[in-house]
């Protein structure tokens, strides 16, 4: 996975306003803060609502509201949106397909506990469980 497919994710570098090159793009962005844009794009490409979104972020909807679309959102927000972004770009990489990752995303997994990846996606260790089943399943682990 590439961090162009990153940046798709997240509607590309007009949204972004940077190009993502290397993982320290990541750092400066993360730390400029992602737009908002950009996370109601995510929505968009999880085929889910804002209101679903916002459950996973450190930051309420009532806070997100008053953002506008180019405003920045703060490090910890943009660090996880980021990551969200780099779940999503990773499982249509291993699937291969947008719609069959979000079918998988929203059921439970025995690999996980009988959880959702989507349920476990509100903290940084879930994530990570996400991306390692991921990597299980690329290569034909499956539990």
């Amino acid at each position: 996975m590439g961090l162009a497919e990153v940046a798709e994710v997240l509607g590309g570098d007009h949204v972004l306003r940077q190009p993502l090159h290397n993982r320290l793009d990541l750092i400066a962005l993360s730390q400029r803060g992602v737009p908002k844009a950009a996370l109601v794009h995510l929505a968009q490409y999880l085929s889910c609502t804002l209101h679903d979104l916002v459950a996973l972020l450190p930051v309420t909807e009532r806070t997100l509201q008053r953002y506008t679309p180019q405003q920045p959102l703060n490090r910890m927000v943009s660090e996880h949106i980021l990551q969200l972004a780099e779940v999503a770009a990773r499982g249509v990489e291993v699937f291969g397909d947008k719609a069959a990752f979000l079918a998988w995303l929203h059921h439970p997994s025995t690999a996980l506990a009988n959880q959702t990846p989507m349920s476990l996606l509100n903290s940084r260790f879930g994530a990570e469980m996400v991306l390692d089943e991921l990597g299980r399943l690329e290569h034909g682990i499956v539990a």
